[in-house]
């Protein structure tokens, strides 16, 4: 089972990685020794500023046609830019680590009507290793826990895989339908989760 500490501050910071550690992640996680106990998942903090770069840096060059933004924006964002994100009280990002290396990110904010979760990504050697549902688990666990009765999401149409993980994680379609804003080509479709 994977452990979570994102409620726990005195666990919550992680170790930056170096840009070259990513050309090491799949031999990684196919280690024969690498299993579900291996992953963590944290809240991370200003001091996680460039773990958090990192890797949302790599996943929008991976996926760009998933998230709102582009990398051509988010490569030039500063310190500064990084750490009032993660500073601020109405989000949080989450990340996952199998043994140690980072392999997803994930975030949340408050929207006025519930919690927006946004940049869900797993990388690539990590998918199918059960790393995305419990960063999903993070943000509903925290929305919940800030006493938000909603989680919103959008998922790029004709990204099968995603919508099915979100339907698997209690997320159903609202019918909604917009462009992606970094891709006004596509269509976004809207899904969301009532909390308890």
């Amino acid at each position: 089972m994977a452990r979570t500490t994102f409620g726990l501050p005195d666990t919550l910071a992680l170790r930056p990685v170096a840009q070259n550690a990513w050309s090491d992640v799949a031999k990684f996680c196919d280690h024969p020794n690498m299993s579900m106990a291996d992953l963590e998942i944290y809240r991370a903090t200003t001091a996680d500023w460039r773990a958090v770069r990192d890797i949302r840096l790599r996943a929008l060059t991976d996926a760009p046609e998933a998230f709102g933004s582009t990398y051509a924006r988010e490569v030039a964002f500063t310190e500064d830019d990084w750490t009032r994100r993660l500073a601020s009280e109405d989000s949080a990002t989450f990340l996952g680590r199998l043994g140690g290396r980072p392999v997803g990110i994930i975030g949340g904010w408050r929207d006025g009507a519930g919690i927006e979760l946004v940049s869900m990504w797993v990388d690539p050697a990590a998918r199918g290793k059960g790393v995305a549902k419990p960063l999903i688990d993070a943000v509903v666990t925290w929305g919940a826990a800030i006493g938000e009765k909603r989680v919103h999401l959008w998922v790029t149409a004709g990204n099968d895989a995603a919508y099915t993980l979100y339907e698997r994680c209690g997320f159903v379609d609202t019918g909604e339908r917009q462009p992606l804003p970094s891709n006004p080509d596509l269509t976004e479709i809207g899904m969301e989760r009532t909390l308890p």
